[in-house]
């Protein structure tokens, strides 16, 4: 049958949800998470399904992608189609001319999973390997210890908190109180929770968001920051466990993220709340 690519309509998110859903697993490589469309929700539907594309075969969504940029595309598959060669073929034609409609022109990164088999064909037309991710993950078939800190879930009444410290933690950070609550508001937020740790003043010292794919799937942190004022005190560590208590008790087999390999600092504290380094992951670019 025909690989048809399209960009996706607001009626349409609920199937890219639900299939990102369905393709996540433990024996199955990293990809795109229905947290990373729940993160970008923030911007709103419309613009949410705007930056997805879809590749179709009988009806049936076989590859995905979120355009996080103009420049930047990052792929899911259906876990049986990685190295479906007629799919590979026609995903590597759109995302490298952009008249498609996928990418710029220019400079452009495509992030896909290991083991895909469209990542080998753009690595042998030329495309070149970008700077390392590293992925890690932390089993939750056994207990998760409870952190030394207080952590709410946050909801409503609590939301200017959760975007005070993302915006404390991350330079530039463009979150808004109104902004938490489109995300909020979004299909996959009703399987994710905000976290907020306070100090003992009660004071918000770090927050992450948590989502879930569902019962027995890979759940995942996005984002995790803390207070500039508050560093050096052990709330990363303390928050991010409590991240993985909170997807425990949500029913996932695994809490996972992945953060820029130069980020030494941030691995050192996934490392500490007991996350796992797995092998560097690389996106493949195409220069200008």
């Amino acid at each position: 049958m025909a690989i048809e690519m399209a960009t996706a309509s607001v009626d349409g998110l609920g199937d890219v949800v639900g299939a990102l859903r369905d393709w996540q697993g433990d024996d199955t490589p990293h990809q795109l998470h229905p947290g990373d469309v729940g993160w970008f929700w923030r911007f709103g539907a419309e613009k949410t399904a705007a930056s997805i594309r879809t590749w179709r075969r009988d009806g049936a969504i076989v590859a995905l992608g979120l355009l996080d940029e103009a420049d930047l595309i990052r792929i899911a598959f259906d876990p049986a189609a990685l190295q479906d060669a007629e799919l590979a073929e026609q995903v590597a034609a759109d995302v490298a001319e952009p008249e498609r409609g996928v990418l710029v022109a220019g400079k452009v990164f495509v992030e896909a999973p290991a083991g895909s088999l469209v990542k080998d064909m753009l690595f042998k037309a030329g495309w070149n390997l970008d700077e390392p991710w590293v992925p890690v993950r932390r089993d939750l078939s056994q207990p998760v210890p409870v952190p030394e800190l207080r952590v709410d879930v946050i909801g409503s009444e609590e939301a200017h908190e959760r975007v005070t410290v993302q915006r404390e933690s991350f330079d530039g950070s463009t979150f808004t109180n109104e902004r938490w609550f489109t995300m909020a508001d979004g299909i996959p937020y009703a399987d994710a929770r905000c976290l907020v740790g306070r100090n003992q003043l009660g004071e918000s010292v770090a927050a992450v968001t948590v989502w879930s794919a569902g019962e027995g799937k890979p759940g995942y942190l996005e984002p995790m920051g803390v207070h500039r004022m508050h560093r050096g005190r052990g709330y990363g560590e303390a928050i991010t466990l409590a991240a993985a208590h909170a997807l425990q008790e949500m029913g996932a087999s695994v809490a996972y993220t992945c953060t820029p390999g130069f980020n030494v600092g941030a691995i050192a504290t996934y490392e500490a709340a007991g996350f796992v380094r797995g092998e560097d992951l690389r996106d493949l670019r195409r220069d200008a």
